[in-house]
């Protein structure tokens, strides 16, 4: 449960910081990816799945670029 809260707040806030940067940058990779990275530790229960989602998406908008 306490690591479940702890990955969730540390790729929650990293949605964050890519949110606030697509939206600056109007650019809509980092927007979705900050979206993403926000939401999907809401519905998701298992700790290894919750960093290894986490991780992919954190990587999507550094290989995919507007």
């Amino acid at each position: 449960m306490m690591a479940r809260l702890l990955w969730g707040m540390l790729f929650s806030s990293i949605g964050v910081g890519y949110f606030i940067y697509g939206k600056k940058q109007q650019s809509w990779i980092p927007l979705a990816c900050g979206i993403a990275l926000m939401a999907y530790v809401y519905f998701i229960t298992n700790v290894y799945l919750i960093v290894a989602l986490g991780v992919v998406i954190a990587a999507v908008p550094y290989f995919l670029r507007d």
